[in-house]
Protein backbone atom coordinates (compact mmCIF):
# COMPACT_ATOMS: atom_id res chain seq x y z
CA UNK A 1 0.00 0.00 0.00
CA UNK A 2 1.54 3.19 -0.75
CA UNK A 3 -0.90 6.12 0.81
CA UNK A 4 0.78 8.75 -1.73
CA UNK A 5 1.23 8.14 -5.35
CA UNK A 6 1.90 4.89 -7.22
CA UNK A 7 2.43 1.64 -5.17
CA UNK A 8 6.20 1.44 -6.22
CA UNK A 9 8.70 -0.78 -4.11
CA UNK A 10 12.58 -0.06 -3.41
CA UNK A 11 13.99 -0.26 -6.70
CA UNK A 12 11.81 -3.08 -7.98
CA UNK A 13 12.06 -5.40 -4.95
CA UNK A 14 9.29 -7.49 -4.43
CA UNK A 15 6.13 -6.93 -1.99
CA UNK A 16 5.45 -8.12 1.12
CA UNK A 17 2.44 -8.22 3.56
CA UNK A 18 3.02 -6.72 6.67
CA UNK A 19 0.13 -8.50 8.44
CA UNK A 20 1.97 -11.94 6.88
CA UNK A 21 4.48 -13.35 9.75
CA UNK A 22 4.84 -16.27 7.59
CA UNK A 23 5.89 -14.31 4.24
CA UNK A 24 8.18 -11.78 6.70
CA UNK A 25 9.85 -14.65 9.05
CA UNK A 26 11.13 -15.66 5.41
CA UNK A 27 13.53 -12.37 4.75
CA UNK A 28 16.43 -10.65 6.18
CA UNK A 29 14.68 -7.16 5.75
CA UNK A 30 12.13 -5.56 5.02
CA UNK A 31 11.53 -1.88 3.93
CA UNK A 32 8.59 0.38 5.53
CA UNK A 33 7.45 3.71 4.59
CA UNK A 34 6.19 6.02 7.25
CA UNK A 35 4.64 8.71 5.46
CA UNK A 36 4.03 11.56 7.97
CA UNK A 37 4.83 15.04 8.62
CA UNK A 38 2.31 15.83 11.29
CA UNK A 39 5.12 16.33 13.95
CA UNK A 40 7.16 18.61 11.29
CA UNK A 41 7.96 22.54 13.40
CA UNK A 42 8.80 24.62 10.04
CA UNK A 43 8.50 23.12 5.96
CA UNK A 44 6.11 20.35 5.42
CA UNK A 45 6.36 17.75 2.83
CA UNK A 46 8.32 14.58 4.45
CA UNK A 47 5.19 12.33 4.19
CA UNK A 48 6.00 12.34 0.48
CA UNK A 49 9.26 11.20 1.48
CA UNK A 50 9.17 7.45 1.34
CA UNK A 51 7.50 7.58 -2.27
CA UNK A 52 10.69 9.57 -3.59
CA UNK A 53 13.54 7.33 -1.55
CA UNK A 54 11.90 4.24 -3.24
CA UNK A 55 11.65 6.39 -6.86
CA UNK A 56 14.96 8.25 -7.11
CA UNK A 57 17.39 6.26 -9.24
CA UNK A 58 18.60 6.30 -12.68
CA UNK A 59 19.03 2.38 -13.19
CA UNK A 60 16.63 -0.32 -14.12
CA UNK A 61 13.98 -1.23 -11.45
CA UNK A 62 15.54 -4.76 -11.12
CA UNK A 63 15.53 -5.79 -7.86
CA UNK A 64 19.75 -5.51 -8.32
CA UNK A 65 22.45 -2.89 -7.12
CA UNK A 66 26.00 -4.48 -7.07
CA UNK A 67 28.38 -2.28 -4.69
CA UNK A 68 31.27 -1.71 -6.46
CA UNK A 69 33.78 -1.44 -3.01
CA UNK A 70 31.88 -4.35 -1.56
CA UNK A 71 31.50 -6.61 -4.05
CA UNK A 72 27.97 -7.67 -2.77
CA UNK A 73 24.78 -7.30 -4.14
CA UNK A 74 22.23 -6.15 -1.04
CA UNK A 75 19.44 -6.40 -2.97
CA UNK A 76 19.99 -10.36 -4.06
CA UNK A 77 22.53 -11.43 -1.36
CA UNK A 78 20.25 -10.59 0.94
CA UNK A 79 16.36 -11.13 1.44
CA UNK A 80 14.81 -7.61 0.99
CA UNK A 81 11.34 -6.93 0.31
CA UNK A 82 9.10 -4.23 0.49
CA UNK A 83 6.00 -4.11 2.76
CA UNK A 84 4.65 -0.69 1.66
CA UNK A 85 3.50 2.31 4.35
CA UNK A 86 1.97 2.39 7.04
CA UNK A 87 -1.14 4.09 7.04
CA UNK A 88 -0.51 7.06 9.03
CA UNK A 89 -3.77 9.65 9.78
CA UNK A 90 -2.17 13.17 8.98
CA UNK A 91 -4.17 14.36 11.94
CA UNK A 92 -3.56 11.94 14.34
CA UNK A 93 0.22 11.45 15.68
CA UNK A 94 -0.56 9.47 18.71
CA UNK A 95 -2.51 6.94 16.51
CA UNK A 96 0.19 7.46 13.69
CA UNK A 97 3.39 6.73 15.49
CA UNK A 98 1.59 3.50 17.85
CA UNK A 99 0.87 2.16 14.40
CA UNK A 100 5.00 2.63 13.52
CA UNK A 101 5.73 1.41 16.54
CA UNK A 102 3.80 -2.06 16.36
CA UNK A 103 4.69 -2.74 13.25
CA UNK A 104 8.07 -2.46 13.73
CA UNK A 105 7.99 -4.57 16.75
CA UNK A 106 6.41 -7.21 14.83
CA UNK A 107 8.87 -6.90 12.26
CA UNK A 108 11.91 -6.89 14.68
CA UNK A 109 10.40 -10.13 16.15
CA UNK A 110 10.52 -12.01 13.55
CA UNK A 111 14.33 -11.63 13.52
CA UNK A 112 14.17 -8.96 10.67
CA UNK A 113 15.74 -6.37 9.94
CA UNK A 114 13.33 -3.23 9.62
CA UNK A 115 14.62 -0.15 7.25
CA UNK A 116 12.44 2.49 7.65
CA UNK A 117 11.33 5.29 5.26
CA UNK A 118 10.10 8.67 6.78
CA UNK A 119 8.80 10.95 7.37
CA UNK A 120 9.71 13.57 10.01
CA UNK A 121 11.63 12.35 12.94
CA UNK A 122 9.12 12.09 15.28
CA UNK A 123 9.12 8.62 13.57
CA UNK A 124 12.04 7.79 15.08
CA UNK A 125 10.11 7.45 18.67
CA UNK A 126 8.36 4.71 17.84
CA UNK A 127 10.72 2.65 15.67
CA UNK A 128 13.68 2.19 17.70
CA UNK A 129 11.08 2.22 20.88
CA UNK A 130 9.63 -1.12 18.32
CA UNK A 131 13.34 -2.45 17.64
CA UNK A 132 13.97 -2.02 21.45
CA UNK A 133 10.77 -3.94 22.45
CA UNK A 134 12.00 -7.05 20.52
CA UNK A 135 15.64 -7.03 20.95
CA UNK A 136 15.99 -5.09 24.48
CA UNK A 137 18.84 -2.88 25.44
CA UNK A 138 20.34 -1.21 22.31
CA UNK A 139 22.53 1.80 21.71
CA UNK A 140 21.28 4.34 19.34
CA UNK A 141 23.69 5.98 17.07
CA UNK A 142 22.45 9.25 15.59
CA UNK A 143 23.11 11.56 12.30
CA UNK A 144 21.48 14.86 12.39
CA UNK A 145 21.81 18.36 12.70
CA UNK A 146 20.06 18.98 15.60
CA UNK A 147 19.79 17.14 18.59
CA UNK A 148 15.68 16.27 19.26
CA UNK A 149 15.64 16.21 22.87
CA UNK A 150 12.89 18.94 23.23
CA UNK A 151 10.85 18.34 26.54
CA UNK A 152 7.85 19.28 24.58
CA UNK A 153 6.96 20.64 21.09
CA UNK A 154 4.51 23.69 20.39
CA UNK A 155 3.45 22.34 24.05
CA UNK A 156 2.88 18.94 22.79
CA UNK A 157 4.84 15.56 23.98
CA UNK A 158 5.30 14.54 20.07
CA UNK A 159 7.06 16.53 17.33
CA UNK A 160 10.42 15.84 15.30
CA UNK A 161 12.01 18.03 18.25
CA UNK A 162 11.38 15.77 21.08
CA UNK A 163 11.62 11.72 19.67
CA UNK A 164 15.02 11.15 21.49
CA UNK A 165 13.82 12.17 24.72
CA UNK A 166 10.78 10.51 24.57
CA UNK A 167 12.84 7.16 24.07
CA UNK A 168 14.85 7.73 27.39
CA UNK A 169 12.09 9.27 29.38
CA UNK A 170 10.21 6.16 28.31
CA UNK A 171 13.10 3.77 29.34
CA UNK A 172 12.62 2.27 25.44
CA UNK A 173 16.41 3.30 25.42
CA UNK A 174 19.13 4.76 28.24
CA UNK A 175 21.16 8.29 27.35
CA UNK A 176 24.44 6.71 27.95
CA UNK A 177 23.71 4.40 25.06
CA UNK A 178 23.01 7.52 22.32
CA UNK A 179 26.08 8.46 20.03
CA UNK A 180 24.35 12.01 18.31
CA UNK A 181 27.13 13.04 15.58
CA UNK A 182 26.58 16.04 13.61
CA UNK A 183 25.36 18.43 15.70
CA UNK A 184 25.76 22.23 14.24
CA UNK A 185 23.28 25.61 14.48
CA UNK A 186 21.78 27.20 17.55
CA UNK A 187 19.83 24.91 19.86
CA UNK A 188 19.06 23.43 22.02
CA UNK A 189 19.67 25.75 24.63
CA UNK A 190 21.90 25.24 28.30
CA UNK A 191 18.53 23.80 29.79
CA UNK A 192 18.08 20.94 27.08
CA UNK A 193 22.09 20.29 26.91
CA UNK A 194 22.12 20.37 30.60
CA UNK A 195 19.58 17.46 30.41
CA UNK A 196 21.15 15.56 27.95
CA UNK A 197 24.70 15.27 29.98
CA UNK A 198 22.72 14.49 33.19
CA UNK A 199 21.38 11.26 30.92
CA UNK A 200 24.81 10.69 29.62
CA UNK A 201 23.90 11.20 25.92
CA UNK A 202 27.01 11.82 23.83
CA UNK A 203 26.81 14.54 21.55
CA UNK A 204 29.58 14.89 18.58
CA UNK A 205 29.07 18.33 17.20
CA UNK A 206 30.22 19.63 13.91
CA UNK A 207 33.70 21.60 15.39
CA UNK A 208 34.51 18.01 17.20
CA UNK A 209 33.76 16.37 14.07
CA UNK A 210 36.24 18.66 12.14
CA UNK A 211 39.09 18.99 14.52
CA UNK A 212 38.99 15.54 15.43
CA UNK A 213 38.04 14.39 11.79
CA UNK A 214 35.00 12.03 10.93
CA UNK A 215 37.10 8.92 10.84
CA UNK A 216 38.23 8.97 14.74
CA UNK A 217 34.54 10.28 16.17
CA UNK A 218 33.41 7.48 14.18
CA UNK A 219 35.86 4.71 15.90
CA UNK A 220 35.19 5.88 19.48
CA UNK A 221 31.29 5.64 18.38
CA UNK A 222 31.25 2.11 16.90
CA UNK A 223 33.76 0.92 20.08
CA UNK A 224 31.67 2.27 22.80
CA UNK A 225 28.49 1.94 21.44
CA UNK A 226 28.76 -1.62 21.72
CA UNK A 227 30.68 -2.42 25.31
CA UNK A 228 27.28 -2.39 27.16
CA UNK A 229 24.87 -3.38 23.98
CA UNK A 230 24.91 -6.27 21.37
CA UNK A 231 23.19 -4.04 18.68
CA UNK A 232 22.48 -0.94 17.61
CA UNK A 233 19.85 1.43 15.98
CA UNK A 234 21.40 3.91 13.10
CA UNK A 235 18.82 6.93 12.91
CA UNK A 236 19.72 9.07 9.60
CA UNK A 237 18.28 12.23 9.66
CA UNK A 238 19.11 13.79 6.08
CA UNK A 239 20.04 17.17 7.25
CA UNK A 240 22.87 16.34 8.82
CA UNK A 241 24.27 16.89 5.33
CA UNK A 242 24.93 21.06 4.04
CA UNK A 243 21.67 22.09 2.31
CA UNK A 244 23.65 23.48 -0.48
CA UNK A 245 23.96 19.83 -1.08
CA UNK A 246 20.65 17.93 0.20
CA UNK A 247 18.47 21.26 0.04
CA UNK A 248 14.93 18.92 0.15
CA UNK A 249 14.64 18.99 3.87
CA UNK A 250 12.19 20.86 6.45
CA UNK A 251 14.51 22.30 8.75
CA UNK A 252 18.11 22.86 6.97
CA UNK A 253 21.12 23.73 8.77
CA UNK A 254 24.23 25.18 6.80
CA UNK A 255 27.34 23.76 7.89
CA UNK A 256 26.97 20.14 7.58
CA UNK A 257 28.57 17.15 5.93
CA UNK A 258 29.24 16.44 2.31
CA UNK A 259 27.26 13.51 0.52
CA UNK A 260 30.48 10.81 0.88
CA UNK A 261 30.95 12.04 4.55
CA UNK A 262 27.37 10.84 4.97
CA UNK A 263 27.83 7.42 3.02
CA UNK A 264 30.89 6.48 4.30
CA UNK A 265 29.95 7.14 8.07
CA UNK A 266 26.58 4.38 7.13
CA UNK A 267 29.41 2.03 5.63
CA UNK A 268 31.84 2.50 8.51
CA UNK A 269 28.74 1.86 11.25
CA UNK A 270 26.71 -0.70 9.09
CA UNK A 271 30.44 -3.11 8.78
CA UNK A 272 31.67 -1.94 11.98
CA UNK A 273 28.75 -3.33 14.45
CA UNK A 274 26.00 -5.49 14.54
CA UNK A 275 22.62 -2.97 13.47
CA UNK A 276 19.08 -4.37 14.25
CA UNK A 277 16.73 -1.30 12.95
CA UNK A 278 17.78 1.31 10.29
CA UNK A 279 15.92 4.96 9.66
CA UNK A 280 16.34 7.56 6.82
CA UNK A 281 13.96 10.58 7.85
CA UNK A 282 13.28 14.60 6.76
CA UNK A 283 13.50 13.73 3.27
CA UNK A 284 10.79 16.37 2.00
CA UNK A 285 10.34 16.66 -1.76
CA UNK A 286 8.76 19.89 -2.33
CA UNK A 287 12.16 21.70 -1.25
CA UNK A 288 13.97 19.33 -3.22
CA UNK A 289 15.71 20.14 -6.43
CA UNK A 290 16.29 17.51 -9.12
CA UNK A 291 15.39 15.02 -6.71
CA UNK A 292 19.29 15.00 -5.11
CA UNK A 293 18.26 14.84 -1.52
CA UNK A 294 16.11 11.90 -2.04
CA UNK A 295 18.76 10.11 -4.34
CA UNK A 296 21.07 10.91 -1.48
CA UNK A 297 18.74 8.86 0.90
CA UNK A 298 17.78 6.32 -1.30
CA UNK A 299 21.75 5.19 -1.32
CA UNK A 300 21.97 5.65 2.32
CA UNK A 301 19.33 2.69 2.58
CA UNK A 302 21.63 1.02 -0.35
CA UNK A 303 25.13 1.80 1.85
CA UNK A 304 23.70 0.42 4.66
CA UNK A 305 22.58 -2.85 2.95
CA UNK A 306 25.48 -3.28 1.39
CA UNK A 307 27.54 -3.31 4.34
CA UNK A 308 24.88 -5.13 6.09
CA UNK A 309 25.20 -7.74 3.95
CA UNK A 310 29.08 -7.42 3.53
CA UNK A 311 28.73 -7.88 7.52
CA UNK A 312 26.87 -10.73 7.57
CA UNK A 313 28.37 -12.58 5.05
CA UNK A 314 32.02 -12.86 6.66
CA UNK A 315 33.81 -11.78 4.10
CA UNK A 316 37.29 -10.89 5.12
CA UNK A 317 38.73 -9.05 2.41
CA UNK A 318 39.09 -5.07 3.10
CA UNK A 319 36.59 -3.04 0.86
CA UNK A 320 38.30 -2.05 -2.65
CA UNK A 321 38.71 1.37 -3.17
CA UNK A 322 39.02 1.03 -7.26
CA UNK A 323 38.06 -1.37 -9.44
CA UNK A 324 40.70 -4.66 -11.32
CA UNK A 325 42.67 -2.84 -13.66
CA UNK A 326 45.96 -3.03 -15.02
CA UNK A 327 48.11 -0.21 -14.78
CA UNK A 328 48.88 2.47 -17.97
CA UNK A 329 52.58 0.93 -17.89
CA UNK A 330 51.65 -2.73 -17.45
CA UNK A 331 49.12 -2.21 -20.37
Amino acid sequence: MSMYGPATTFLGIEHVDLDDDAQLADLDVVIIGAPFDGGTSFRPGCRFGPLAIRGSDCQVYDASRPHLSLRVDPLKDLRVADGGDIEMPPGDIELSLARVRAAVARVANLGVLPVILGGDHSIAYPDIAGVADAKGDIAVVHFDAHADTADTHFGQLYGHGTPMRRLIESGACRGDHFFQVGLRGYWPGPETLAWMAQRGMRSYEMTEVRSRGLEAVLDEVCLTSTKDCETVFLSVDIDVVDPAIAPGTGTPEPGGWASWELLSAVRKVCLSVEVSGLDVVEVSPPYDHANVTAHLANRVVLEALSSICHRRKGIASEPRWAPERPLLDER
